[in-house]
């Protein structure tokens, strides 16, 4: 399939508005159609993991263990079956929905455990784990550091670049329990439709740090973890901008 797939450069935005506000289950033609050009146009994207690839997962919190030394209790890493998700429930993310679980991993230590979002003092169990087969995973990150903007249709080699460039910036948006979870619909869809083709995850750029990537396998026995090890958070580092001017002022005492 050709570059000419999507009709505009804005289709991912707005097939994220449709499924999340309009209409989910029953998709218009506009939709269907974008699902086949993302189809088509991801071919360029696949990537081979191999075999033993180290990847890291990182949950908040501990377990505890026993040391005879002082009697008493200490924390420690938590235990191989609670650093993998249940096969029979998970929370929403942005690429499965409830009840559909994904693994979700990071190409860096310090990315897992950025990904958590931990505060100053939290302990986080941090485990390693490594593929245990040959995977095909979607690379979403290729436009990821392109902002798109156009004042008028591009081009169709433009109009799939700033297509996959909304992408990725959708899976590498941050989810936290308090979102609204229609918000990830868009992304579990295309995390869907990529298992469907038959490739084994998703890999997006992560929005902490720089070099760091994630990785959702859509199969839990895809990789296996070697090792767990418990961190204690010492700082956290916060950036911020503006994004509003909106203001207000006390009226002045008469």
């Amino acid at each position: 399939m050709t570059a000419k797939a999507f009709e505009s450069w804005l289709s991912f935005w707005n097939f994220q508005r449709e499924v999340a506000r309009e209409r989910r289950f029953v998709r218009s033609p506009a939709s269907e159609q974008f699902l086949q050009s993302v189809a088509e146009t991801c071919r360029s994207r696949v990537r081979n993991v191999p075999v033993g690839w180290p990847l890291w997962r990182a949950q908040l919190g501990h377990g505890w263990r026993h040391q005879d030394d002082i009697d008493d209790e200490v924390p420690c890493a938590f235990p191989p079956e609670r650093m993998k998700p249940l096969p029979d429930r998970a929370f929403e993310g942005r690429a499965n929905p409830k009840g559909i679980p994904c693994l979700y991993l990071a190409t860096l230590e310090v990315t897992a455990l950025s990904e958590v979002r931990p505060w100053v003092g939290s302990y986080v169990s941090v485990a390693q784990f490594s593929t245990l087969r040959p995977l095909k995973v979607i690379d979403c990150s290729v436009a990821h550091a392109r902002i798109p903007l156009h004042f008028e249709e591009p081009k169709a080699e433009e109009k799939v670049e700033a297509v996959w460039a909304h992408i990725d910036r959708a899976f590498a948006e941050p989810v936290t329990r308090s979102d609204d979870t229609s918000e990830y619909v868009a992304t579990q869809v295309l995390a869907e439709l990529f298992r469907d083709r038959g490739f084994d995850g998703v890999a997006y750029k992560s929005a902490f740090g720089e070099g760091g990537f994630n990785i959702a396998l859509f199969n839990l026995d895809d990789a296996a973890m070697s090792s767990c090890t418990l961190h204690k958070v010492d700082s956290v580092s916060c950036t911020y901008s503006q994004v509003d001017s909106t203001y207000y002022m006390r009226a002045s005492a008469k």
